[in-house]
């Protein structure tokens, strides 16, 4: 967790009573626990190289040195966050180049594109996109400040794997219609319809642990005790989700490893689903299913982050302290 440095006093007696506070969260010690689906669309502050292509047999975007990847942030030295932005600067160009800034690796770049004009319209050579569109599933709200976590992981562009920086999102209503199961090699998917004039909340961080923001509609649902790691045990716990429509329904797991020295963040719990009517609906965990919060008696312990593709039956979760952590970051 993230905290400013605190500048130094003259006694030790007022240095202790001031290191306090750091050991202290400020996320509450019950959250409500989500299981609802939710439909996520993130603007991205950049725009994403997503590939390039040849005209009349050149490929300018390469001889540019731009590649599948990087994040266009400057136009011509102007800031550009989306795609009609970009294509106002090019087509208030005269030249017949224009300046490119961008980034690869967390390191600026700046070069100089060529600009062919077919049809009074001007080509790059670049396929770009500036936002994502997808479903997941609702981790929690705390009600103490309405913050909200989703997906227990990162939203990424599918086509890069880029994860995108936020400039703006939304999370909206969405209905699940139907069900492709997973099998061994195979993850299934979830299949949903969103309601983007049907608005629950902004997306504020996309991070390693999920997104999170301000939950704007009416607070519902059980408060659950947030679970440190010396709070989780071995054995029974369940799952809350979405197969059908948006009736969130508990689901019988069982927890067969915790481990907190895991290297990756949401693969600190491994769980077993074990309810009957789960396996026959999905064969095990699907895409779509990311967030699903893990109960435990009064806990609410972790998110399901992904599954074992080789046994669907199985799947990793994050712990619910590391999504709280993340989002209470600055």
């Amino acid at each position: 967790m993230f905290f400013k440095k605190l500048k130094t006093t003259l006694t030790l007696a007022t240095l202790t009573f001031l290191i306090i506070p750091i050991n202290s969260l400020a996320y509450s010690k019950s959250i409500i626990a989500g299981g609802e689906n939710i439909g996520i669309t993130i603007k991205s502050n950049g725009i994403i190289i997503v590939d390039t292509y040849d005209i009349n047999g050149d490929n300018i975007a390469t001889d540019a040195g731009l590649k599948k990847g990087d994040i266009i942030k400057t136009i011509n030295d102007h800031n550009v966050t989306s795609i009609d932005e970009m294509v106002e600067e090019i087509n208030h160009n005269d030249q017949n180049s224009i300046k490119v800034t961008y980034y690869r690796n967390d390191k600026v770049f700046t070069t100089n594109l060529k600009l062919i004009k077919e049809d009074n319209v001007y080509k790059t050579g670049l396929y770009v996109k500036d936002s994502v569109t997808g479903i997941g599933t609702l981790t929690f709200i705390d009600p103490k400040t309405h913050m909200y976590g989703a997906l227990g992981h990162e939203v990424t562009e599918s086509t890069t794997g880029i994860m995108l920086e936020v400039k703006d999102g939304k999370i909206y209503d969405s209905n699940v219609t139907s069900i492709e199961r997973s099998t061994s090699g195979n993850p299934g998917s979830k299949s949903a319809t969103l309601n983007t004039s049907n608005v629950n909340g902004n997306i504020t961080k996309n991070s390693e642990s999920g997104i999170f923001g301000k939950y704007t509609s009416e607070l519902k649902g059980k408060e659950y005790k947030v679970a440190t790691i010396d709070n989780i045990k071995l054995g029974d716990a369940k799952i809350f989700t979405v197969l059908d429509g948006n009736e969130v329904k508990q689901y019988d797991i069982k927890i067969t490893k915790i481990n907190n020295n895991a290297s990756s963040k949401i693969k600190r719990i491994l769980f077993e689903v074990t309810d009957s009517e789960l396996l026959n609906k999905t064969g095990g965990i699907v895409q779509g299913m990311s967030g699903s919060p893990i109960i435990q008696g009064n806990y609410i312990v972790g998110a399901v982050t992904s599954v074992v593709v080789s046994n669907p039956a199985n799947g990793y979760g994050i712990l619910i302290t590391d999504m709280l952590e993340e989002m209470e970051k600055e």
